[in-house]
């Protein structure tokens, strides 16, 4: 009983330590949204009904957009959808391309649907940091107005330190997240407390007419309302992304028990001041403490802010990595910062590009209130693209009736286009740049996606098949007493690698592995299935190695495993020959013009095989083609 007792405790120990640090991962952006959220909201209904049925209104929206978006869509429904426990948008692509195996058109329109998103998040990603950092360190005005000129100078002292801080891990940094992120839903909960008991008639917005009621009065205002309010569920795509590193419980736990409390409680509570005195309408957040609290909810607030941003950049890093494996961007350098966690990683080239353009948003656009509406089309945008994927798999995977998948899907997915509708009003005020940001995206990973597949049909199309070379290999060729792998794309062909090499060389190894590595639509394969064997005679060997779109394609570890299967190498004997294509303009491009020129530019920046698959430069031989596109 003792032993028993002793395990239940472990693991209630284990499942709080657990939510404890997905509060400082998954909820720091949609936890720091109150900074700015009512402020913004406020403002959007200048002009329309009386101030206190305006607050209300706003209350009620924010209040029910939590309800529906956040704890309706994301914890009780999208988050059933997970590929083997992993979440976000790729993996809810690839789970759905799973399940729709056998319909092409089907097919190609989840891969277009899950490029979209995933360009629209990095848009997102570019403004998260801005905005939260900018608004976070404008409580210095609220101090003393002579602080103001510091604003900027501040916000990016702080984002250039975080953005240079990122090589060298967040291991230390992340043990403190949990806990201070604690500390800051607990003061947002005191907060709001203290605004209601103030003016506890504020409570009445839970009711949901009052929300309907200032669309009604709005007209075409609502959605300008509506472009603010969606100001407070930026942040809900995290909870679904960050399943698979903490789990669909404890991100469950912490929304319900904590986060969404302490967020109603404060939105409340900043309303009952706004209710009480309209002139706090300015910036309800800093003004709803005593001025001696100023400084230090400033300090805290920074905090969180910068906790918010690494949420972000860690989770850009982790999409990317995805998008490689599974082709849709170029090999970029991976850099593991912990030996204990896999999943904490650094990519240089994906922390400058996302340093530039936040750092570009911080001095261009100088406010939160001037970057709030650039905020809101990319979140909208991808939270669409996940319901859309997510009735694929309810239908096809969870087996639910059509009914059911329209009533259900279909009203959530009429919230998300109506606010999405409500954020296209604010591309003239800065909304453009999230959309130039994704449109960009989306160029690169179309392009890369065309580009790879028509140098495939290039370099195999017409390839001579391994079967037929092998009946015409004579016994008495000239054989060299090591191995060679030759990496291919292609195991049922000849490598191009190995025709050249018997052309220039004149020999051919005495064991040959043509060595296969696919990218499955899984998150990890299991080291016990991630390798198949087959002999083909005459000293020929096919291995095919499978990893999953979260593992790291080892090339050498994979060929220690296929001692298992009767096939040991001594790698000091063993050498590896990669084709390295260089790709040239043709006088008739299989490409448009743009794609032709953005892809052969992608191309020379893409990370060597040699590196990606982690095997010894000394021990691999490069043999070049030139492949005209």
């Amino acid at each position: 009983m003792e032993s028993v007792a002793d395990s239940a405790r472990a693991g209630h120990g284990h499942q709080r330590a657990l939510i404890l640090a997905a509060l400082g991962v998954v909820y720091g952006d949609i936890g720091t949204s109150p900074i700015y959220a009512l402020r913004e909201s406020i403002a959007a209904t200048a002009g329309l009904t009386g101030s206190d049925n305006a607050v209300l209104g706003v209350l009620s929206l924010m209040f029910w957009a939590l309800v529906i978006v956040v704890t309706i869509k994301y914890v009780l429904l999208i988050m059933r959808a997970d590929n083997r426990g992993e979440g976000g948008i790729l993996s809810l692509a690839a789970l759905a391309l799973r399940l729709l195996q056998t319909d092409k058109r089907a097919q190609a329109f989840v891969v277009g649907l899950s490029i979209v998103g995933v360009a629209l998040f990095y848009g997102d990603g570019l403004i998260t940091p801005a905005i939260s950092v900018l608004s976070a360190v404008e409580g210095l005005e609220v101090v003393t107005p002579e602080l103001q000129p510091f604003v900027v100078p501040c916000a990016v002292v702080i984002l250039v330190a975080l953005f240079l801080l990122q090589s060298h891990g967040t291991q230390r940094v992340g043990n403190l997240f949990g806990p201070v992120m604690c500390i800051w839903f607990a003061v947002l909960a005191v907060l709001g407390i203290a605004g209601i008991i103030r003016e506890p008639d504020v409570i009445r917005a839970i009711n949901p007419l009052y929300g309907i009621d200032l669309l009604a009065a709005g007209g075409w205002q609502a959605l300008t309302i509506l472009g603010s309010v969606v100001l407070t569920v930026t942040g809900a795509e995290a909870l679904y992304a960050d399943m698979g590193h903490f789990g669909r419980r404890p991100i469950k736990a912490a929304w319900l028990y904590l986060v969404l409390p302490a967020l109603t409680l404060n939105y409340f509570g900043q309303g009952a001041h706004v209710l009480s005195d309209p002139a706090v309408a300015s910036d309800p957040f800093f003004l709803q403490v005593p001025r001696w609290g100023l400084m230090p909810l400033v300090v805290l607030t920074t905090i969180a802010t910068v906790i918010a941003s690494q949420a972000v950049i860690s989770g850009s890093y982790s999409l990317t990595r995805q998008a490689i494996q599974l082709g849709y961007v170029p090999r970029m350098e991976v850099q593991h910062t912990s030996a204990a966690e896999i999943g904490q990683i650094y990519m240089p080239r994906v922390n400058w590009i996302l340093m530039v353009g936040v750092l570009a948003l911080v001095v261009g656009f100088k406010s939160s209130n001037a970057l709030a509406g650039a905020y809101g089309i990319a979140v909208t945008g991808t939270m669409a693209a996940t319901t859309v994927l997510a009735m694929i798999v309810a239908r096809r995977g969870w087996q639910w009736r059509r009914i059911s998948v329209a009533v259900v899907f279909g009203a959530l997915l009429a919230v998300d286009l109506l606010f999405f509708a409500s954020t296209l009003l604010k591309i003239p005020n800065g909304g453009w740049f999230p959309l130039v940001a994704a449109a960009a995206g989306f160029a690169v990973m179309v392009t890369w996606r065309r580009g790879r597949n028509t140098v495939y049909e290039m370099l195999y199309g017409d390839a001579l098949p391994m079967d037929a070379f092998l009946a015409r290999l004579e016994p008495s060729a000239n054989r060299v007493a090591r191995t060679a792998v030759f990496m291919t794309n292609d195991p049922t062909s000849v490598p191009r690698a190995m025709l050249h090499n018997m052309k220039h060389n004149m020999v051919i190894h005495e064991r040959i592995i043509l060595m296969t590595v696919l990218l499955e639509d899984v998150p990890h394969v299991p080291l016990e299935q991630c390798l198949a064997v087959d002999r083909l005679g005459k000293g020929f060997f096919r291995v095919t190695c499978h990893f999953g779109y979260m593992d790291d394609p080892h090339v050498p570890q994979a060929l220690e495993l296929a001692r298992k299967h009767g096939l040991a190498t001594d790698m000091m004997e063993t050498s590896f020959f990669i084709g390295r294509e260089t790709l040239v303009a043709s006088r008739r491009p299989h490409l448009p013009r743009w794609q032709r020129s953005l892809f052969i530019a992608l191309s020379t920046t893409a990370l060597s095989a040699t590196a990606f698959f982690s095997i010894p430069p000394g021990q691999v031989v490069e043999l070049g083609a030139q492949v005209e596109i």
